[in-house]
This record gives structure tokens, sequence and C-alpha cells, in this order.
């Protein structure tokens, strides 16, 4: 099937085409004809299939007819989770759209000046691409007008749940007008998705395509046991020198931590930066600048780099720490591998990180054998089988069920103290009991880079 078959306006065809793409991918021949057709949408597609284009392509072709209604507010309104997400959508939009007739894409992103957005919200908007709780201040300020609206998209529906967006989102359905069309994509599909879906679609059409398995095909992924951390930053800096590696992310738990691996790796001659929810987005426009023009090698990101980075040349995704969430461990491993490109996975692991592991061999169907680098063997062998994880055992669903409907609170946000210790110590979530014991976090006199720094000075 070529693009040409799915009675796209000619104009969108053109630009497909010079943007060189000659077929569209299963999400897309699925989803297109549904949409242009007029349909409310639910898909579950996995990122890298081209899901963006899939809902791009056929707003882009609504707005090739004039408006219906007269003013400024957008006709398109397009909802993401995070910044990198929305700034992506955007440029989708202005590529695809390229050939009609001024069409006007703004972005409305926390970070930016306010300032700068009232400008542009000022004037005649035709895709209007933003995150919920931005957008939710516009509204309360009465500077968005949603009598144009005729589409409203939530991309990445299952991260806006889990960043606990969802109370926003339906504040803002109810700013829209009734008869709009809505789509809602979502990398999976749980029965709080389903509640979601039946709030704010009107009699979907259902698509689902690119399996967790079918995706993660691409994917070679090693397992690595690490007995404390100085283990564990020894091993990352081995894997980091790889002549292989054009580019790789390196996933940590907390921002603090990100920050300070960082610095660790650069003073170790790496093209480093770090990138996550605290830095402005200048900052964060620069980081990803410089990672897509080659002036940094290694990203060392929190969850927030997870969705919404397409880069080409990253061909290794490292989890210095492994996600709290199965779901996360997908996105994470899949900013490598993108559109059937190979990539590699490497994953770090403890003794302390048996019911994370579990999770993800239990979502994604794959078993993993710990790997060895010679010189760098673990001192202690892997401790599994307790618990929960003792095989045969119904999996828990603890993790599933602060994901549910209508509760909002933010999973990633809740924590719990760890046995026989204090609140001080939540933020460090490394599992690394032996050398917790020996040197206690304490936040007054923690200097952040000492945690990572402590591989060159033992040496």
């Amino acid at each position: 099937m070529s693009f040409e078959n799915l009675n796209l306006h000619p104009a969108i065809v053109k630009a497909v085409l010079a943007a060189g793409y000659t077929s569209p991918t299963p999400i897309q021949q699925q989803a297109i004809p549904e949409l242009i057709a007029g349909h409310d949408v639910m898909a579950s597609a996995q990122t890298g299939t081209g899901k963006t284009a899939a809902f791009m392509l056929p707003a882009l072709h609504r707005l090739a007819t004039p408006a219906k209604n007269h003013g400024r507010g957008p006709r398109i309104l397009v909802l993401t989770p995070t910044r990198e997400l929305a700034l992506q959508v955007s440029d989708a939009a202005s590529k695809y759209g390229k050939f009609l007739p001024r069409i006007n894409v703004v972005s409305i992103l926390g970070g930016m000046p306010y300032p700068v957005q009232n400008k542009l919200l000022s004037q005649t908007v035709d895709v209007l691409v933003a995150t919920p709780g931005r957008l939710i201040d516009h509204i309360e300020r009465g500077r968005i007008n949603f009598s144009r609206l005729e589409m409203l998209v939530l991309d990445e529906a299952d991260r806006m749940l889990d960043m606990g967006f969802i109370q926003d989102v339906e504040r803002i359905a109810l700013s829209t007008p009734a008869e709009r069309q809505t789509l809602l994509f979502s990398a999976t599909m749980d029965s709080a998705i389903e509640k979601i879906a039946a709030r704010l679609l009107k009699t979907p059409k259902r698509i689902q395509v690119a399996t967790q398995h079918a995706r993660l095909d691409h994917i070679e992924q090693r397992m690595h046991y690490v007995d404390d951390l100085m283990h564990k930053n020894r091993l990352l800096d081995h894997l980091l020198r790889d002549t292989a590696i054009k580019q790789a992310i390196v996933f940590t738990a907390t921002k603090r931590d990100a920050d300070s691996l960082a610095d660790n790796l650069a003073s170790q001659g790496h093209m480093a930066a770090a990138m996550h929810g605290d830095m402005t987005q200048r900052e964060r426009t620069r980081t990803l600048t410089g990672l897509r023009q080659g002036r940094l090698k290694i990203l060392v990101a929190t969850d927030v780099a997870a969705r919404g980075i397409d880069i080409a040349d990253i061909t290794h995704v490292i989890n210095f720490d492994l996600p709290k969430f199965a779901e996360d461990y997908v996105h994470r491993i899949g900013r490598t591998g993108r559109a059937g490109a190979s990539g590699i996975a490497v994953s770090f692991a403890s003794g302390k990180d048996v019911a994370h592991l579990k999770r993800i061999e239990r979502f994604t169907g794959n078993h993993f054998e710990f790997q060895v680098v010679p010189g760098m063997e673990p001192r202690t062998k892997p401790r599994f089988g307790r618990g929960d994880d003792k095989p045969g055992k119904r999996p828990s669903s603890a993790h599933k069920a602060k994901r549910s409907w209508p509760d909002n609170a933010n999973p990633r946000t809740s924590s719990q103290n760890r046995k026989g210790g204090s609140d001080k110590g939540t933020e460090f979530t490394q599992p690394f009991a032996r050398e917790t014991r020996k040197r206690p976090f304490r936040d007054s006199k923690f200097n952040s880079s000492d945690r990572f720094a402590r591989t060159e000075q033992s040496q």
C-alpha cells in the first residue's frame, strides 16, 4: 500500500514523500482511513511504529478544508505528557503540512516564558500541541478559545495517567466542543485506559498493532548482576568505552543521580550530559540539540527521556537503575532500535532488584540470563526466589493497583520508607545494602558528585 491509497490530500502526500517515506506503517494503514471517516479511535501502538504520523496526517487532511467556525482558536489539539514529545509532534505537524497553505503550529509547554506563549496564542492557531499543566494555566486565564476545535488527540495516554495528568486532561476535554473527534493513543491498554476512553470517546474504533514482543525483537537485551555501586560504576565506564557505541542513553532513578553520574562520566573523558525534569526547556533543548548534532555521545536521563526522544544514532540504552514499572523498561529500551534498526539494551541489577526484574520478565515474556564481563565478575551470586517471585506463584499486582481509575495519586511520587530507614533515604533508590550500611546517605552533608566519584578514589 502507498500513501496515495489512503485518500490523503495531495499536498500532504507530497510532503510525506519529500520526507523520504514511501509506504505507510501498519498503524498508519489502519488508523488513517478511520480518522478520515470521522470516527473516534483508540489505538495501541509502540514507540517507533509511526503513530505520530498516524494521527497527524489525517489531522492535517482535515485542515485542508476551510473551518466551519471563525476565530483564532485551534482546530486540532494534541496533548502530550512531556515537553520533548510535544516538540516532536510539533515538528512532525510542520513537516507534513509544509505544502498546505497557512498552517500555523503552536507549542505550549512548561518552562517557556508566558509572554512568548501569550503572543503565539494571540494569532490564529491551526494545530496546538501542549502539555496539560501549562494548557490549564492558559485556559484559566481565558487566553484560549476552543470554539473552532474539531479534533482532540491524547498521545501517550498511559504515560499521562502514570504522571497524574488525567484529571487535567478531563478538565481540558470539558472545555472543548462535545461534537469533537477524539483520538487516544497509548503504548499499553489496561482497565484504567479503558475507563478513560469510555469517558472521553464516543463508540471508538479499536486498533492494536505492534505487540511488545514484536518490537523488542530488534533489540538485544543484556543483564548484568552488580555487587554494589562501585562495581556498577566500573562496569558502566567499561561498557561506554565500546567503540561500537555511536550514542547511548543511560537511565537513572532520580534527577540528582542523573546530574551526578553525568558529571562523573564527563570527568572520565566521556562526552556526557544530563537531562531531567528540573531543567528549563532551554537547557533540555540545548542538550538534545547537542546529542542530535553529535557534540554529545552519552545522555544521562531520568524517565522524562523515555518517551518523545527520537534520535536515529542511539545504538545503546543502559539501565543504570532498573525502572519501577515494567512498561517503562519497554519505553526506555525503545529509544534504540528505531524504525526497524537493531539496538542493544544493557541493564544492571542487584539482589534488591528481584521484584522489578521479575515484573519486566513477565511483561516482556523474556527470561534474562546474567552476563559477565571478564575481569569484572561480581563477587556474589544473584539472590532470587523469595516471596512473590518464587516460580509458579502468581505475580504481584501491587504496581498495577496504583494506576487504577479514578485515583489521581501519582505512583512515581508515592514512596515507601525502607525497612528501618527514614524519609531522608527515600530519594536514593540504589539497592546496595552493603554500600549504604557502611556509608549512609545524609542529605544535609551529602555531596552528590561524591556518590559516583568513589570509584576513582578507590582505584
